[in-house]
């Protein structure tokens, strides 16, 4: 692998899939010694809720229906 003329350097695919890199997704670079480490930050506090509730879900309601349900029923 080597640095392009820019300072960038392609991250392998089978890489960026094991470590679910998408584009856009932000990293963070370290060193440590004589060695790069490149990784994801730690999700937020929001990330994590919402990673505990995706799924979760019981009903297949469309948005109307979900809108319908958080207006005051006056």
């Amino acid at each position: 692998m080597k640095i392009n003329a820019e300072g960038q350097i392609t991250i392998p695919p089978d890489i960026q899939k094991q470590l679910g890199l998408f584009p856009s997704t932000e990293i963070q670079l370290e060193v440590i010694g004589d060695t790069l480490q490149i990784r994801k930050p730690t999700p937020t506090r929001c990330a994590n809720i919402i990673a505990v509730m995706r799924g979760k879900a019981t009903r297949n309601l469309s948005t109307d229906e979900i809108m319908q349900l958080t207006r005051d029923p006056s």
